[in-house]
């Protein structure tokens, strides 16, 4: 059922109130509203019109808004049929929730102690049956006002305003980057966190989709228990006050995201649907077994009509037997006294009588056979009567277990839909685990394969270094060898080329090896190519 079709139900009760001489008619003036309306405030209009017609909350341990959360949330539960009742199973449901609320277990024979009033025979209740079941404190003895009342208030919040989760945490700012306490409050879209509880300054929303997602993230800067919201434009840090509460805060944003991304509307009314279907199921199938118990039970009348013609049948043919038997003896009475009468007259044809009579009695023997036959045939009937009747309460039986099977298979099914979805939902997160490890394992072999190639490039580099080294050595071992040769030559020499030289004006040049044969060109020309040399072989080391 829609939005504007969950209006019609405040509607329903204000238009009955209104109605005060069942003609089902109401001005169009008392039933006027704007187009632009709260749907809370709307609520409360139609409550005003229809309380005080129907019950008198003074006598209740409950207050007049409490009383109105109540109403509200039958108006959530009760069927989509007119006039509103709500169903035992929707009862036992919310006075479990209820009793969580309130801290306190929930036990069945606290609500089976308590009679339905007016519609027992239906086991269902009216709005106002049901204020008065929880008002009046019947489904648990010792009630505190208050805790009832704050328990009443969190069904409500959680039911009628789609509040899944709320409680304090700390949120990092977008600006200064600091860390400041806020009330959040999660709704299936979205994330809203106020200042105190009393919700009364809005700070921001967080909009939920189905691109949003939400991680763990390790403790750092002194705050732990750190999880993350990113959403398409922008991320949100928050830290919880404890491991368990983060994990029941990212469980519960998880899941508004995945019913987001399945377009399901909010948990407890999908619960609903699901339970309202599950009713119609059973529904129908007590409609199939009680149209399959009424063709049997045609089926055994038409076999105890036909036994019964039978019968009938039967006792007549005993009645003709029994009254043929009679004539047959009459008969014989008189055949015996007229011979007696007749033995000297009819000597002659007494051979004749006798061989009739022989005839007569084996006729006679004959049909008390058949009477015998037809007694056991009756004996027969008796068994199959009886074999009936076992067979009903056989019948009766299988009923009852074929009763208690439907009930075995909904409550299988139920949890067997409970595991499905913890199912789905470890496998969404061991898929997207799988997704991150194999990202990492391609990250390391990229960077596997490029440290490879740097090595080989390094070891081919390193082989060249090591070659040019070599050719190198070789030049430097020549050099001193030609060096030493030049030596010994320039030694041996060095007297005679004085000699033959002409003198300088200038100051005579003083080489290594003494005083110099060449002139300052040719010294300049030798320091160039040494110096030449020597930087090549500085570059190929």
């Amino acid at each position: 059922m829609g939005f504007p079709d969950e209006l019609l139900k405040p509607i329903w009760h204000a238009f009955t109130a209104l109605d005060t001489d069942n003609r089902g008619k109401v001005s169009k003036s008392q039933l006027k509203v704007q187009d632009d309306f709260d749907v809370v405030e709307f609520n409360k209009m139609c409550w005003t019109l229809c309380y005080k017609k129907n019950i008198c909350t003074r006598n209740l341990l409950i207050s007049d808004e409490t009383a109105f959360k109540v109403w509200c949330i039958f108006n959530f539960l009760s069927e989509d049929q007119y006039p509103l009742v709500i169903v035992a199973e929707e009862i036992e449901y919310f006075l479990c929730k209820l009793s969580e609320a309130m801290g306190c277990g929930w036990s069945e024979e606290n609500f089976q102690g308590y009679n339905l009033q007016q519609n027992t025979k239906k086991n269902c209740l009216t709005a106002w049956e049901l204020i008065e079941l929880v008002g009046m404190g019947y489904f648990r003895q010792s009630m505190n006002r208050q805790i009832l009342s704050m328990g009443i208030n969190e069904v409500y919040q959680e039911l009628i305003l789609d509040v899944l989760k709320q409680g304090y945490m700390m949120k990092k700012g977008h600006k200064r980057k600091n860390w400041t306490e806020r009330w959040f409050v999660l709704r299936p879209k979205s994330l809203s966190y106020y200042i105190g509880e009393d919700l009364v300054e809005n700070k921001g929303d967080i909009t939920l989709d189905q691109n949003c997602c939400v991680e763990s993230l390790p403790d750092r800067d002194g705050k732990k228990c750190l999880f993350i919201i990113k959403c398409t434009d922008k991320s949100f840090e928050i830290s919880a006050s404890d491991k368990k509460k983060k994990h029941e805060w990212i469980q519960a944003i998880q899941t508004c995201i995945q019913m987001l991304r399945l377009g399901l509307s909010s948990p407890h009314r999908e619960s609903r649907r699901r339970r309202r279907e599950l009713r119609q199921r059973q529904q129908s199938g007590e409609v199939d077994l009680v149209e399959r118990m009424k063709q049997l039970q045609t089926a055994n009348e038409s076999k105890q009509r036909q036994l019964e013609i039978m019968r009938e049948k039967m006792e007549e043919a005993a009645a003709k037997a029994a009254l043929e038997g009679q004539r047959r003896e009459k008969t014989q009475l008189d055949l015996q006294d007229r011979y007696r009468l007749d033995l000297e007259r009819e000597k002659m044809a007494r051979q004749q009588m006798e061989e009739e009579v022989a005839q007569k009695s084996n006729e006679l023997e004959q049909y008390l056979q058949r009477v015998r036959e037809l007694e056991e045939m009756y004996h027969q009937l008796e068994e199959a009567l009886d074999d009936e009747r076992q067979a009903k309460q056989d019948e009766e039986t299988m009923r009852k277990l074929q009763a208690r099977l439907l009930e075995e298979e909904a409550s299988k099914r139920a949890e067997l839909e409970q595991i499905h979805f913890q199912q789905q939902r470890a496998l969404s997160e061991t898929e997207t685990r799988n997704q991150e490890l194999v990202a990492e394992r391609l990250d390391k072999e990229r960077d596997l394969q490029a440290a490879m190639l740097q090595l080989e490039r390094l070891e081919r580099e390193r082989q060249g270094a090591m070659v040019q080294y070599e050719e190198v050595s070789r030049k430097l071992e020549r050099a001193a060898k030609k060096t030493k040769t030049w030596k010994d030559k320039v030694a041996k020499h060095e007297g005679l080329v004085g000699l033959i030289q002409p003198g300088h004006k200038t100051p005579q040049k003083i080489t290594n090896w003494g005083p110099a044969s060449f002139t300052d060109a040719e010294l300049e020309i030798r320091k160039k190519a040494w110096q030449e040399r020597k930087n090549q072989g500085a570059q190929a080391q």
